[in-house]
Parts: C-alpha cells; structure tokens; sequence
C-alpha cells in the first residue's frame, strides 16, 4: 500500500513533469449525481426475472436481457436516459480537469470529462471510436479516451458480455493505445470500487500486455467498516477479502491509498494541486523610481539573480512584466534557461504583459482584475518586491500590486512580501505581519524580509521559503 502522502508527492510530480494520467470509473461520475453500474442493470434484471442483489457478474444480466429481447435497443434507451439528465458540482473532476494533465481515459459513458475540460478553457480531442483515434485535433490541450463508448451513440456502447468478448477485435487500437500510456505513463485510478464488473476486463488487459513492464499507479480504497448488524465473523471475513484484493492489484502496478473515507478524495487531490502549482511562482513588482537603499545596479543585479535561481531550481517563473523591473526578471530566466536548461523557455518563464490598448465594451479595470486573476491562479506562490509608479510626475505606491496581493489572497495562495524592497511590497509586508498567525510558513522569516537589503541574501532568503513549501 501507497501513504496519502507518497501519492500526493509522486503524482504532483508526475503532473509537473507531463506523465500523469486519469483512468475514470463510474465512481467518479456519481458525485454529478450518475447511476452506479449496479443501478443502471437493475431495471433490466427485473425486466427478466432477475435479482441483481444475488447476481456477482453483472454483465452476464445486460447479455441476457440482450438475448431475451432479441434486440439492445432498451439499453441503448437507458444509457441515452440515465447519462444525459442535469448533474451537480463535482469538485473531484474540476480539480483533475483543472491540472495540465494531458491524458484521460474512462469507461463511462457520460459527458462530464469533456465539458469539465471545456469549461476550465482547454481544448479537448475526444475518442470515442477507432476511426477517431487516427486524426488529432489541433492545438489540444488534453485527449479523453472513451474506451467503452459515448451517450451520444449508445448502439455501439461496450455494455454486453458479447461486446467485451469480441473488444479486441472491434477495438484494437484502443488497446494498444492504452499499452502506450500504460507503460509510459503514471495513472490515478478513481472512481473504481474494484468490485465493477468493468475492471476485471480492464485489470486482465494491463497484464496481458504489459507482463512483468509496469509502472507504479494508484488508486484509492476506504477501509471497511462493521455495518449495523453484521457479525464480527463477517466483518473480520470482509477486511481479509480487501486486504487481498488490494496485494493483488500490485500483480498490476497498482498502489492502493487506504481511506477512512472517499470524502478525503478531495483534499488529497486539492494536495496534489497544491504541489504543482507550488513550482510555479508569480513576481509582482514595478518600479518607476529608486529609492533608498536601492539604486539601479541593486535593483537589476536582485532582479536578475533571483530569476536566475529560481530558473535554476526548476520552478516556472510568471510575471507581468511590471515597470522597471520585468526586463531584468525575463534575462535573469533566459539566461539559466539558455546555459542548462536545453532552451526550453515555455517550461520556465510565462510573460504575461499587461494591454494597452482597450477596444470593445470591457472596461479596463474589468479587463486587468480578469487578466490578473487569471495570471496568480495558474501560480502556487506570490513574491511581492519594490511596487511604485508615476502619476502626473509624482510617485505613488502601485496600486495594481495592492491589487494583486488582494487576489492572491483571495484564490489561497503563499504570499512572500520582500518588505525591505519598499513600495507597495513593504505596505503588504504590513499586512501580512500583522495577522503573521496566517502566514505560518514565514514564521521566522518575517524580520529578514523586513530588513535584509543585501541583494544576494534576499535572493538566498526567498528561495530558502519557497524551498521549505515544496512537497515535490
């Protein structure tokens, strides 16, 4: 078995690194408020005079129905039926469509991957069929593999013992893609009970193609509990059934995350996020004119520096390009990116520059608060540093930090306030150490951010914080 722990840091990892994927089950989906597999049979079974309470292999039921009526065009009904009704918030797959995770795969046969996706504005290839697999649309952001079929073509959903039986040969690209990200990738699975009849088909594809070749993924269990009324002997009987079940799952690579309850799931995943976004840090900070004990060969050498090493330590630097200080901050990046980081300046550096020029019926405070949201939400920490402008040859503090700082911490996340830089980042500094109990990760810090003005220890004080945050 995998700790929470061991999970949030190896798969935030793999997040950051680009090989993480989702396997979705039809768990996943009942949070929106879907049928569970069992449910979806039941109408069937008792349309045939069966029990689905005393019948294990639930397949076998949709074949029979199948055979008794000749014709699937009842179950055709009840997937377009059951999967196509109105749903609820499911903050489980926001969260996974939230991450760069470029990789899904599900067996179920609901929309809700897809449009979660769209709705966190990335562009998704859907497959669906095999004919789909063979073309790609451009510019996407992540692909779902709907290896069971869609609602949207019930006649050709995977639903029957026959469709399992005949899968490879109908679908065998499918399998090899899956091979593919099997091997190459590192899966959560979510949303499987292990008890689905689906993963038995799904469990003996992985070993079948990947033999003694896997990789480690993850799933999650909750523990068994005592029912009311149920004896100590079945009780005991039942945590040794789970207790195999997940030694088995190893055969497969698969690491299970035992749980008093699935309603942790969420915070581990908001963990998980946490931990990627904790390698991505937004500087805020203009400077229109120095002041003392800053003048501009401080400035450029701090600036340049720290963007130098936080390059350096592999985190991705984003930054709006403020006034006075986002030249320096971009050839302080560059210039690490160039000497070890093989040039891949997308992986480091994200400028996002502010518009100018305003067209169409936004105003441009609208227009900046969206785009400045935008911007800190995509990082896991705030650095604040300097923070002045001119406004009719006078300067004053830069608002629009004062701003950012707001929205930092409205969206939840580490604010570091270089209050020795002065400007708006010694207001927030005042802030922050005035309710310091909220910023417990800069408990011992708060006096050298205050007082430091040494340009290298600043550089070696904020990446130390930065350091101390990070689970991967």
């Amino acid at each position: 078995m995998a700790s929470a722990q061991e999970f949030v840091r190896e798969y935030a990892r793999a997040v950051s690194q680009g090989y993480a994927a989702v396997f979705a089950g039809a768990g996943l989906s009942r949070g929106s408020g879907y049928t569970n597999w069992k449910e979806l049979v039941r109408p069937l079974a008792n349309d045939i005079g069966l029990d689905v309470e005393k019948e294990n292999d639930l397949v076998a039921i949709t074949q029979y129905y199948r055979n008794e009526r000749g014709t699937r065009s009842s179950i055709n009904q009840k997937i377009l039926n059951e999967f196509t009704k109105d749903t609820t918030r499911n903050e489980n797959i926001e969260i996974l469509t939230r991450l760069p995770i470029q990789t899904y795969w599900t067996t179920n046969y609901d929309e809700l991957l897809e449009t979660t996706l769209k709705e966190n504005n990335r562009k998704t290839d859907v497959k669906t069929t095999q004919d789909s697999l063979a073309s790609n649309i451009y510019d996407r952001d992540a692909v779902v593999y709907k290896m069971h079929g869609d609602v949207r073509n019930p006649a050709q959903a995977v639903i029957t013992k026959e469709d399992y039986e005949i899968y490879g040969n109908e679908r065998p690209l499918f399998r090899t893609a899956l091979q593919g990200d099997l091997i190459s990738k590192t899966f959560l699975f979510i949303g499987f009970s292990f008890e689905d009849p689906n993963l038995e088909y799904i469990l003996s594809q992985i070993r079948v193609l990947l033999g003694e070749s896997e990789r480690d993924h993850y799933c999650f269990f909750e523990k068994i509990k005592q029912k009311e009324g149920e004896s100590e002997q079945d009780f005991i009987y039942n945590v040794a059934k789970q207790d195999l079940r997940i030694k088995d799952l190893k055969r497969y690579g698969i690491q299970a995350i035992l749980l008093d309850s699935y309603d942790e799931i969420t915070n581990i995943l908001k963990s998980v996020e946490k931990g990627y976004l904790f390698k991505n840090i937004f500087i805020s900070g203009s400077l229109a004119e120095y002041e003392s004990p800053w003048n501009e060969e401080s400035v450029v050498l701090f600036t340049h520096n720290l963007a130098k090493e936080l390059v350096k330590n592999n985190y991705q630097i984003i930054s709006g390009f403020g006034l006075g200080i986002g030249s320096t901050i971009i050839n302080g990046a560059l210039e690490e990116i160039m000497q070890s980081k093989y040039k891949h300046v997308d992986e480091h550096l994200c400028l996002r520059p502010f518009p100018q020029v305003f067209s169409g019926t936004i105003s441009r405070d609208q227009l900046w608060k969206k785009y400045r949201e935008d911007m800190i939400s995509q990082a896991g920490i705030a650095v604040f540093i300097f923070g002045n402008k001119k406004v009719a040859d006078k300067i004053v503090i830069a608002d629009g930090m004062l701003k950012e700082f707001d929205i930092a911490k409205q969206l939840g996340k580490v604010i570091i306030p270089v209050g020795s830089t002065g400007g708006a980042a010694s207001q927030i500094f005042d802030q922050v150490n005035e309710s310091a109990s909220d910023y417990p990760y800069l408990e011992g810090y708060l006096n050298d951010l205050a007082t430091v003005t040494d340009k290298d220890k600043l550089v070696k004080l904020i990446n130390e914080i930065i350091k101390r945050l990070q689970i991967i």
